[in-house]
């Protein structure tokens, strides 16, 4: 299996979180760019379902060393 880089995957759960947090209490449905991300994060993790494809993404970030994954 491929493993993204940390630093994108990192950014990309960030915008992901954040832009939904955000959504919640304003929109019934996600965004085009919150729809994007999730697809993103789908496609970087190998899974089809946003909630599993973040748990994935929490757990190669949790494995991986704390310098890759805040390396810009």
């Amino acid at each position: 299996m491929l493993i993204p880089d940390p630093a994108f995957l990192r950014r990309l759960v960030d915008e992901y979180e954040e832009l939904r947090a955000e959504e919640a209490t304003t929109a019934a449905e996600p965004s085009p760019r919150a729809r994007d991300l999730a697809y993103t994060l789908c496609v970087s993790t190998g899974t089809r379902d946003v909630r599993v494809a973040l748990d994935k993404a929490h757990r190669l970030l949790a494995a991986m060393p704390e310098r890759a994954r805040l390396a810009d």
